[in-house]
């Protein structure tokens, strides 16, 4: 390689061997190129190709920045350096660069122009050198700089004696305390004295222990001001080895706790008295419960509902209404103990939590001051406000906070129905009936649309002829996953329910339905239906007998007979009589069923019309063994012989109750040894065979036939 000439001097250097200059260029980590004067690549060392990955046979001739640059390269720093290529100059730039696989790397390049020593042709050595860790770390320190002095947090950084180094400006703006006021200070200086040594301690334990601590610090501004913090100290190990330093960086949140505070108080307490809301009575009724069971101890829950309270408003004005509601609320809060509650539920309703013993004398207490004089002020003077106080007790009352408000809240209606400024305790037992109760109807209710009813049909024989007369409609229940289910275990759900009217209607169809189909096969039966007294009661019960006869004009009313129940309370029974009565007119039948079993029977007998009186089975089924029953029966047959009503027996099983009521002059019998309840399918088919088998029921020829 020939000698090369300091440009600017001209100093010719030393003659060193070209091999061996070769050999350095090449064992270089530095990365080389020699330029031709067009500056295009004539030869590049190994490093130039291990850090680039491009070949020296693949990019001969070509231009470095075809090759080298990228999407970030800096194109004003190119043209400085082309520039300096075509003037033949030195150059010396920071420069992007990017790989053959497009990695991105910075390189110090040096450019030196070669050609007039002899026998060298023009031209340019380039040696970059890869920056790129420097300029990573550059940049770290740059963005750290930029995050400490712009930072919104404030950042203290202190030696491990805990002696301040530096802080940002943030600091001083949350602090009021400069840089230089606190240089070589313990951030102690911002000490509040709200906290104790041991809240101390433990920080700095978590500090060795963990190597951070974060928590709410209370700590004094330069002006002697309170404020709130959110502080995060770090210990950071650099590379002395036992040498750290600490890092605090802090928020003012005392707006954000002083908004939370309201948040709170919106969200949990009521705005006109200062109570707590029904949102907050809940969370501690749930802590209170917790408390009861881990204790064993038993609590109470209040509701307050105050008497007439819309009358006190509207006589006297909202303002008046508010003053009595703030009045009440501190006079209930004076008589609670500590760890009780009182809360304004809303409008004139206030709930209680009462943890403390003898709960009996807090209640009278409390209705007691409740009725204390209220002060209006001005010319309105005084007034006495009165309430109705529901309670109920936990756990005898073993449901969840809102399931136990709600219960105080239903004893508070019981209390009013009772009178008003009285108090009522609520009974778990009775509220199981009925939820029990509804949920019944609810699926007595969902049976009903899904038609599950179906009647069965029991046959009434006439006791002087053996003819079937007709057929007592019965109800069942084809329950989807109990089976077949008899009246008595679901009827009584229905009694003094909305659903009676709806499913005595449908047993009314469908008995009247099926008593066609027998006249259309040619058998002249009647049928007797059962009606509720809520259904004969309901104030549609005759239009709608008289709508459903005129828009079915085949049917007979003359074959329908109306049961009610001898033991069903008639609270009106002058209009029952009327309701009857018209039944009547229209051509039904009324029968009065059960009787003996009520506790107005002859009243029933000689007030209401009545076509036929039926003897209850209790009675006929034991009046050959028990002297009492038979007498029973004996009495019921004569009183309806002496008002001139036909009679028929419930509760027939043998031959021998069927002599023994023809002797008494019953007329007509039902019961199991006559036929069981049958579908409605089988009936005409039973009909012939009871016409076959039976001519004469009281015959020698018959005692022991089948059926008996």
């Amino acid at each position: 390689m020939p000698t090369i000439k300091d440009p600017e001097n001209k100093v010719p250097t030393p003659k060193v061997d070209a091999k061996r200059l070769s050999l350095v260029a090449s064992a270089s980590r530095n990365l080389i190129m020699i330029l031709d004067a067009a500056g295009t690549i004539e030869w590049a060392n190994p490093g130039f190709e291990e850090h680039t990955g491009h070949q020296l046979h693949d990019i001969a001739g070509a231009r470095p920045p075809e090759l080298l640059k990228g999407p970030a390269t800096d194109p004003t720093t190119l043209l400085r350096v082309a520039r300096e290529l075509h003037r033949a100059k030195r150059f010396e730039e920071e420069i992007l660069l990017y790989t053959r696989s497009g990695e991105p790397f910075w390189v110090h390049a040096y450019g030196l122009p070669i050609g007039d020593e002899p026998g060298v042709a023009p031209g340019f050595i380039v040696i970059m050198n890869n920056i790129s860790d420097h300029k990573h770390s550059e940049r770290g320190l740059r963005i750290a700089a930029s995050v400490f002095d712009r930072s919104h947090e404030a950042i203290i950084i202190s030696d491990q004696n805990n002696r301040i180094l530096d802080v940002n400006p943030s600091f001083s703006r949350i602090t009021g305390y400069s840089r230089t006021d606190v240089l070589g200070l313990n951030p102690s200086i911002l000490s509040s004295g709200r906290h104790s040594p041991a809240y101390y301690r433990s920080m700095w334990q978590s500090i060795e222990e963990r190597g951070y601590w974060r928590g709410e610090i209370w700590n004094r501004r330069k002006n002697g001001e309170e404020f709130v913090e959110l502080q995060t100290i770090s210990r950071v190990h650099l590379d002395e080895p036992g040498h750290y330093y600490h890092v605090a960086n802090f928020t003012d949140i005392t707006e954000l706790k002083n908004h939370a505070k309201d948040i709170d108080r919106a969200a949990n307490y009521d705005d006109l008295t200062g109570l707590p809301n029904l949102q907050l009575l809940k969370e501690r009724l749930h802590q209170a419960q917790i408390q009861a069971d881990t204790h064993q101890k038993s609590l109470s829950v209040g509701y307050i509902d105050l008497d007439g309270f819309k009358a006190i408003n509207e006589n006297f004005g909202s303002e008046a209404g508010d003053r009595i509601l703030r009045t009440l609320a501190g006079r209930l809060t004076q008589d609670l103990r500590s760890g009780d509650t009182v809360a304004r539920i809303g409008g004139d309703e206030f709930g209680l939590i009462l943890q403390s013993d003898n709960h009996e004398a807090i209640y009278d207490r409390i209705l007691s001051t409740i009725n204390e004089p209220v002060d209006l002020g001005g010319e309105a003077g005084s007034i006495v406000v009165t309430a109705s106080l529901g309670i109920t007790r936990y756990p005898s009352d073993n449901t969840d906070a809102e399931g136990l408000i709600r219960h105080a809240d239903q004893a508070v209606y019981a209390a009013k129905d009772k009178g008003r400024n009285l108090l009522h305790v609520f009974d778990p037992e009775l509220n199981e009936h009925r939820q029990q109760k509804r949920a019944q109807l609810i699926e007595l209710s969902r049976a009903l649309d899904n038609n599950e009813f179906e009647l069965y049909f029991q046959p009434q024989v006439r006791i002087a002829d053996c003819r079937v007369i007709g057929f007592e409609a019965l109800i069942r229940w084809n329950h989807p996953h109990r089976g077949l289910l008899y009246p008595d275990v679901f009827l009584p759900s229905l009694e003094d329910s909305d659903l009676e009217v709806p499913l005595g209607q449908w047993v009314l169809q469908e008995a009247v339905v099926q008593m066609g189909l027998w006249h259309g096969a040619g058998e002249d039966l009647s049928v007797s239906i059962n009606i509720s007294a809520r259904h004969m009661m309901d104030r549609n019960f005759t239009s709608y007998l008289e709508n459903y006869l005129h828009n079915h004009p085949a049917i007979k009313p003359h074959h329908i007979t109306l049961e009610v129940l001898e033991s069903t309370s008639l609270d009106d029974i002058k209009r029952a009589g009327d309701v009857l009565a018209r039944c009547q007119e229209l051509g039904f039948r009324v029968a009065l069923d059960d009787f003996g079993t009520g506790f107005s029977s002859l009243s029933y007998l000689s007030t209401l019309p009545i076509d036929l009186v039926k003897v209850d089975k209790s009675f006929v089924i034991n009046m050959l063994n028990d002297p009492n029953d038979r007498a029973i029966v004996e009495s019921v047959i004569f009183m309806g012989q002496r008002f001139s009503h036909p009679i028929l027996a419930e509760g027939v099983e043998t031959m021998a109750h069927a002599r023994a009521l023809s002797d008494l002059g019953c007329e007509y019998m039902q019961g199991y040894g006559i036929g069981r309840p049958m579908q409605a399918g089988n009936v005409l088919e039973w009909v012939q065979q009871w016409r076959q088998r039976h001519t004469d029921p009281l015959g020698p020829a018959h005692k022991s036939g089948p059926g008996w």
